[in-house]
């Protein structure tokens, strides 16, 4: 009777190491999400609030709207030049870097009076401010 060779070569690749990983990672995400589970436990108790608002509100986008004649109207109230500059000023001054601007302006109105929102935007120093258009259809 014949007997095998000894070198007969692996039958395929070698698994161990990647089942080791597997256990290793099964390990840890048990041990994580165990963690989570006893810190939401704690007995504590929460304050109560009347109104609760995030953090960090982001700003309330400014739209300035430009009629026909090129009055500016601001939340229902027209406002002349140099009170719209200053509502810029405190905007940006109360939201620094964040605070944005819709130009909407009639389609009838002179293109000057748009130009001129945007430069109180950027004396104001707010650089995000936009043009509302309609597309045609």
């Amino acid at each position: 009777m014949r007997l095998p060779e000894a070198d007969s070569g692996p039958d395929g690749p070698n698994l161990t190491p990647v089942i080791d990983m597997v256990f290793l990672l099964l390990i840890f995400f048990l041990c994580a999400t165990r963690f989570d589970q006893e810190e939401r436990e704690l007995s504590t108790v929460l304050p109560e609030v009347v109104q609760a608002q995030p953090l960090s509100m982001p700003p309330q986008e400014i739209v300035v709207n430009i009629t026909r004649e090129g009055e500016y109207v601001v939340m229902q109230q027209k406002l002349t030049e140099a009170q719209l500059a200053a509502l810029l000023r405190e905007a940006a001054l109360k939201n620094p870097g964040t605070q944005s601007v819709l130009i909407r302006g009639d389609g009838e109105a002179a293109w000057k009076h748009g130009v001129r929102v945007m430069g109180l935007c950027n004396q104001a120093n707010i650089r995000d401010y936009r043009v509302a258009a309609i597309q045609e259809r």
